[in-house]
């Protein structure tokens, strides 16, 4: 009986040809063909990594396959195009063994323990030595005083010279606003606002300006406030890939600065170095800050009040005897319609008496955490039916996407063609892949925590007996008791004179044993209830 072989090729970027697929399928067709195996199965992944085994959908299929004993053999050009990680190699092999399936490649034949061993470790060390050479060369682009990196806002590429860039005057000018009104003491958030207000286009074709595209992180040196590129000088190898073994997913991660390279770029120039350095001074300042006083709560509600119309915060906007709260977007950039006054003590009021009402008997929290695991199981059936109908989905998305590769290496369509179906069909899947990774897995059923019961109730009853009196003493025990049990208060807008509904979303987690403290279900809803992250309206 003759063996069935199954073929596995790949290519490892966009930038080679498909044709590439076509060349490794005829050469293992052959290579069956003198070995006697009839040829069952053929699997392409196409512009995929071979540094790791992950994120290849057709290399999953090939390897679920293999465990239905749908062939015995695996033929490919070479190793590498199976896997190339120092590790992946012998580890493959090993699987396909247990599983009755040999590997052979053109270049070598049968693949055995040694073979695949000193494959793998010589394309782990070709592939160290292709990033050192890339990074090399990436270097000498940075000394010809070239940008090596993609886009930088206030430039564009010039045509045909390959990392040179030119000063954009239009976005210069933004630059240099947003420089300005940071040193006369705007915050990042409020200039995001301004500039959405005069509908100035974010960079990148965002939807909006944010308060993170300016603001930036000080370790990886981003944010327009932070890049020196607006002073003219070129800062390269700031930042490092490297792969999660585990996920294969490639990550970012902070150089020392004594690895950053720099170059001068005069030509470059925005912002000359005397406002920079007031920017940093001033973002330095800021950061002295010690994170104990600036996340102090200074009220009962502090850094959980919502704004019921966009979701964004709420803070005080004028103090007084009776301070008042406002949305924070309508107040400091005005992208929210919601633009009235609240008393903060009104709400505070409110959550308190709800709290007492709505949470104040074991027969109350009992109910809830009732209600609360009914919800959960719920969720747990609805998570399996979705997932269920996902799997459909995602099996029926790679079904179409297999027929497009095979008709592509059996020439039925143009690449021309391929390149325009097969991206989008990749894309379909994957998004049906990452839907089915976010499904939750199903929750347990929890019990009450005896000793966090009685801490709840000493909780409730500090809240209500001495609120704002010790969070104006600095006593930090009020903030603590009050986040057992508070999530967010949502103030719903409401015309002038009416008294605004308020959503309290929080719960009972700290009536939950540790080990369950983190099993969540977002975004349940029970009328009356305030359970884990479920709402209620006071």
């Amino acid at each position: 009986m003759r063996k069935r072989a199954a073929i596995y090729a790949r290519f490892s970027s966009d930038r080679q040809r498909s044709r590439s697929i076509d060349d490794q399928v005829a050469l293992s067709q052959e290579f069956a063909d003198r070995s006697g195996w009839t040829v069952t199965n053929v699997y392409a992944d196409y512009a995929a990594s071979g540094s790791t085994v992950h994120r290849r959908p057709e290399f999953s299929r090939m390897l679920a396959d293999a465990e239905n004993r749908q062939f015995d053999i695996i033929i490919s050009e070479d190793i590498d195009r199976l896997a190339r990680g120092e590790g992946d190699a012998p580890k493959l092999r090993q699987q396909l063994e247990f599983l009755g399936v040999e590997i052979h490649t053109c270049t070598d034949g049968h693949v055995t323990k040694l073979h695949a061993g000193l494959k793998g470790l010589m394309s782990s060390l070709f592939l160290d030595n292709l990033i050192a050479h890339t990074k090399r060369g990436m270097a000498g682009v940075v000394r010809d005083g070239r940008h090596p990196g993609g886009k930088s806002y206030g430039y564009k590429r010039i045509a045909g010279r390959p990392g040179e860039l030119a000063i954009v005057e239009e976005e210069a000018a933004i630059v240099r606003r947003i420089f300005e009104r940071y040193i006369g003491g705007h915050t990042p958030r409020r200039i995001a606002g301004d500039l959405n207000n005069d509908r100035i286009p974010p960079p990148r074709g965002g939807a909006t300006w944010c308060a993170s595209t300016i603001n930036g992180n000080k370790k990886r040196g981003n944010g327009i406030l932070q890049n020196e590129l607006y002073t003219g000088v070129i800062v390269w190898n700031r930042m490092r890939m490297v792969r999660d073994p585990s996920t294969g997913r490639r990550l970012s991660r902070p150089n020392k600065a004594s690895e950053h390279q720099r170059v001068e770029a005069p030509h470059l120039q925005i912002i000359s170095p005397e406002p920079f350095k007031a920017v940093q001074e001033r973002k330095e300042e800021r950061a002295r800050i010690s994170h104990h006083t600036r996340k102090r709560a200074k009220r009962l509600l502090s850094g959980l009040l919502r704004c019921g119309r966009c979701g964004g915060g709420m803070s005080v906007a004028s103090t007084g005897e009776r301070p008042r709260i406002v949305c924070t977007k309508s107040h400091e950039s005005g992208t929210c319609e919601n633009r009235r006054y609240y008393y903060l003590d009104d709400i505070e009021r409110r959550v308190i008496d709800g709290l007492r009402e709505n949470l104040g008997t074991r027969e109350a929290i009992s109910y809830f955490v009732e209600l609360y695991n009914a919800k959960r199981r719920k969720a747990s059936t609805i998570n399996r039916t979705r997932s269920a109908e996902l799997e459909r989905k995602l099996a029926a998305a790679e079904r179409e996407l297999k027929r497009a590769i095979d008709a592509l290496i059996r020439g039925t369509i143009s690449e021309a063609e391929a390149d325009k179906v097969i991206p989008e069909l990749r894309r379909r899947r994957d998004r049906l892949a990452a839907e089915m990774d976010a499904i939750a897995k199903p929750p347990k059923v929890v019990k009450l925590h005896p000793p966090a019961v009685d801490e709840y109730f000493e909780a409730i009853e500090t809240l209500s007996a001495f609120a704002n009196r010790l969070i104006s003493e600095k006593n930090d025990r009020m903030s603590e008791c009050l986040r057992k049990f508070i999530d967010s208060v949502t103030v719903m807008p409401a015309a002038r004179g009416e008294l605004p509904e308020v959503r309290l979303a929080g719960g009972l987690a700290s009536l939950l044993p540790p080990q369950s403290r983190h099993s969540v279900l977002p975004g349940a809803v029970v009328a009356g209830a305030g359970i884990e992250t479920a709402t209620y309206g006071l």
